[in-house]
């Protein structure tokens, strides 16, 4: 398990900028639902103009005067790509810094063989994924009774759930890209993330992109049709389930075979 505490110590830093930061965003967010209670109406007719933007965001699918309404279109979108953005780079990384930071050479000359090596770099990245969005649920949760509303359990569990597969799928894919990778590799993750977050926008808009959903994962993961359609697309999460173990298998069978320099 040394390796697994290492990763662990050495991703608290960044765990919890970005996990307070979009509770923090989050909150905010949720702060400001009573004064847009107030306006819902002019809001939601001003949504109902905006055509293929509406859309994009999902806001033609969910009240805007509605708190987990309000919560899927301000707090959805935040929720998703902080999540996503978090989870690129903690997989771009994993592997690819051993050969950029020349710490290889030191790691694999003990005796521990690479697929341990591997299993306990890809644990550490899914428990700190699991830490980042049971913190953002907490804060969600505490948020609903502060504007004064129920909180959804059911709801909010599957957003939060379909959310937190969604990290787990692109962690996983760029897990495998970073056993290809030498260099830095950041801006490489920043990039896939946002590449799924910008395919899925495409895929709201035109009805002829209906074979984005299958490559994204946001189309799964979409706040406002999970709380329009109150459940989850199972077809889609056992795509991404597929996309995930594809991406494992892939860091495992190349990494092990690789030369390291």
């Amino acid at each position: 398990m040394t390796i697994y505490i290492h990763e662990w110590k050495q991703n608290q830093k960044s765990l919890w900028i970005w996990t307070l930061s979009v509770a923090v965003m989050n909150i905010v967010c949720m702060m400001l639902y009573p004064q847009m209670r107030k306006q819902a109406d002019s809001v939601s007719e001003m949504f109902s103009q905006m055509g293929g933007f509406s859309s994009a965001f999902g806001m033609d699918q969910v009240n805007f005067g509605d708190a987990l309404g309000f919560f899927a279109i301000e707090c959805g979108n935040i929720l998703a790509l902080g999540g996503v953005m978090f989870a690129a780079l903690l997989g771009i990384g994993m592997l690819a810094k051993e050969e950029n930071l020349h710490t290889a050479e030191f790691l694999l000359t003990h005796p521990v063989s690479r697929n341990r090596v591997l299993v306990e770099k890809l644990a550490a990245m899914y428990t700190l994924l699991v830490v980042f969005y049971l913190v953002n649920f907490a804060g969600t949760v505490i948020s609903f009774p502060c504007v004064g509303e129920e909180i959804e359990w059911k709801e909010l569990s599957m957003v939060f759930a379909a959310n937190l597969f969604l990290a787990l799928e692109v962690s996983s894919v760029c897990f495998a890209l970073s056993a290809f990778l030498k260099g830095s590799s950041a801006g490489f993750g920043i990039g896939i993330g946002m590449l799924f977050y910008f395919l899925n926008l495409f895929g709201n808009i035109s009805d002829q992109a209906e074979w984005v959903k299958y490559v994204t994962p946001f189309a799964y993961a979409d706040a406002s049709t999970i709380i329009a359609e109150n459940a989850l697309d199972t077809k889609l999460l056992c795509i991404g389930a597929g996309y995930l173990a594809v991406g494992v298998v892939i860091a495992f069978w190349h990494y092990s075979r690789k030369d390291i320099a």
